[in-house]
């Protein structure tokens, strides 16, 4: 190459929590193949012209260097890939809480494409596919080495069309094939009722666009049914767009504090406030459990560091990285572990989780069936917590469904709230 090219592009970002996305901008400078890494390119360079003359079949150079890319990311932790141009534009359609699929959330778990938990009323969960599942194969392919990013992409598609998982379950001697149709997956993002006694109940699924404007009109409706006081529920939130969850811990903060902050291997850092009105003032508390994941955990965290929740329910998945998606030349996108999140009183949660104030752990009864819990600390290549080692290995397991009257958490909130200010006008203890 004759001479360093540096090219000064200004780009679009994402910063992103879970699947979510934080617009801004970043400038990418210095880029040079004359650099450090150099002699490892010219190996790069040396193996694809060997595969290009010498393979036994006819390879696209593309197609090589897109799988080298996957590659290289893969090598890195569970949440940073590239994206062809189509998965993409399918990233970005996540967070309009609208897409062609099926409705699962996955992970990666000793090497196997495993299901986090399938997503309410959608084909996947009509059709009997159960946290824990694990994927073996997509239409007849082996998803063996097969990121999550592929495996999303080959799950998608239009409505009406099928697609065929080969599912493992604990239990089964072999696997089987379930044959589901694609819809429109519409993921309401709030839903809400009220309770007895006169508590509020919301229930958040994701953190999308619309998530903070449906939340305002959710909590707007039940100040107006006088309710006394707020069930908060992320339990199996996956998270989604930080902007969204600034704004929802924003409903309950006054404006200005602290909801969290990202810092950089270089030490830099950005803190996000809240900037709205915080309309709902009166008690509360945060159910969460392993599912609540990423912008979840922000929410929970914000809450319980500034003492306006009392959290209750079992730790959390433990997602505490932010990752930034590039836009690249030809559609394309990388999606790129740069940062981690701490909350406002500087706890990194990555690999350990939110400990709630009040730990109520669902046993599973009555022939209910239960699955191996899987967090962030099972999945390949998850990144370490500077500040304190993960939670220990164990078998934790937890029952795949609950019924209402069988759900010990709310059933414990609705007591503590009950009686909340009953509680608040004892004495303390000396």
């Amino acid at each position: 190459m004759s001479g360093k090219r540096v090219l000064f592009v200004w780009l679009c970002i994402f910063i992103v929590a879970s699947t979510g996305i934080f617009i801004g901008r970043w400038s990418v400078a210095g880029v040079s193949a004359e650099g450090e890494g150099y002699e490892e390119l010219r190996t790069f360079t040396e193996v694809m012209s060997m595969v290009k003359k010498y393979y036994v079949e006819e390879v696209k150079p593309k197609d090589l260097v897109n799988g080298a890319i996957k590659g290289m990311l893969n090598s890195l932790d569970p949440h940073s890939s590239f994206m062809t141009p189509e998965a993409y534009k399918e990233m970005q359609v996540d967070t309009k809480g609208e897409f062609g699929g099926l409705g699962i959330q996955i992970g990666v778990k000793d090497s196997t494409l495993t299901v986090i938990a399938p997503i309410e009323d959608t084909p996947a969960y009509k059709a009997g596919i159960k946290a824990g599942d694990k994927i073996i194969k997509i239409n007849n392919e082996s998803t063996k080495d097969m990121n999550m990013q592929d495996a999303v992409s080959k799950m998608r598609g239009a409505p009406k069309t099928s697609v065929t998982l080969s599912i493992f379950r604990e239990g089964w001697k072999d696997t089987k094939d379930f044959t589901i149709v694609r819809d429109i997956i519409k993921i309401k993002s709030v839903k809400s009722k009220t309770l007895e006694n006169n508590i509020g109940y919301i229930k958040l699924s994701q953190f999308q666009e619309q998530t903070a404007d449906d939340l305002i009109v959710a909590v707007k409706q039940l100040n107006d049914s006088k309710a006394t006081s707020l069930i908060l529920d992320l339990r199996n939130n996956p998270g989604g767009l930080l902007n969204s969850a600034i704004d929802v811990a924003g409903q309950f903060l006054p404006r200005g504090k602290l909801v969290v902050y990202t810092k950089t291997k270089s030490g830099e850092k950005s803190e996000f406030n809240t900037g709205g009105d915080n309309i709902f003032t009166l008690p509360m508390i945060v159910l969460v459990n392993q599912g609540s994941a990423s912008a979840s955990e922000i929410v929970a965290g914000a809450l319980k560091d500034w003492n306006r929740a009392v959290i209750l329910g079992n730790q959390t998945f433990g997602k505490g990285s932010v990752q930034t998606v590039i836009p690249l030349s030809g559609g394309a996108g990388l999606r790129l572990t740069t940062a981690k999140y701490y909350t406002p009183k500087g706890t990194s949660i990555q690999n350990t989780g939110i400990t709630p104030d009040i730990i109520v752990k669902i046993a599973a009864k009555n022939g209910v069936k239960e699955h191996r819990v899987l967090r962030e600390k099972d999945l390949q290549g998850h990144l370490k917590n500077e500040q304190k080692d993960s939670l220990p290995d164990d078998e934790e397991t937890a029952p795949l469904e609950v019924d209402e009257k069988d759900d010990i958490q709310l059933q414990r909130a609705i007591d503590i709230l009950k009686t909340w200010d009953v509680l608040k006008a004892l004495p303390k203890a000396a």
